[in-house]
């Protein structure tokens, strides 16, 4: 189960820096920004006109995947902590009250021998 989070958790790392290039790569309402910054002009050029259309759907499906993942992984762990106790195959420890100290023992009243 472990090996299913760590394959989720690594997609689930690479949808977000995704969404973060996309989201940045966008244009923005006034034409000036970060969309400028990060080349939304030359992706007009590259992709023509529908630049914002392209950009727009990746940024919705990517926006799905990361949820849907991040829900996943979540029921993952939750899964994964309630059956943890009963994957390990041992009882669990208890511990067991301090007993009193031993009193020490009298001795044997001795009998006097008999001839």
């Amino acid at each position: 189960m472990s090996l299913v989070i760590g394959i989720l958790t690594f997609i689930l790392i690479l949808t977000s820096l995704f969404l973060v290039l996309v989201i940045l790569m966008q244009r923005a309402k006034n034409d000036g920004g970060m969309g400028a910054a990060m080349g939304g002009s030359s992706m007009e050029s590259t992709f023509g006109a529908e630049t914002s259309n392209v950009l727009s759907k990746a940024t919705i499906n990517a926006a799905i995947i990361f949820f849907v993942l991040s829900f996943v992984l979540y029921l993952a762990h939750l899964y994964n902590s309630k059956h943890q106790d009963s994957v390990d195959g041992s009882l669990p420890a208890i511990a067991a009250p301090a007993s009193p100290a031993p009193q020490p023992a009298t001795p044997a009243p001795v009998e006097p021998a008999k001839p």
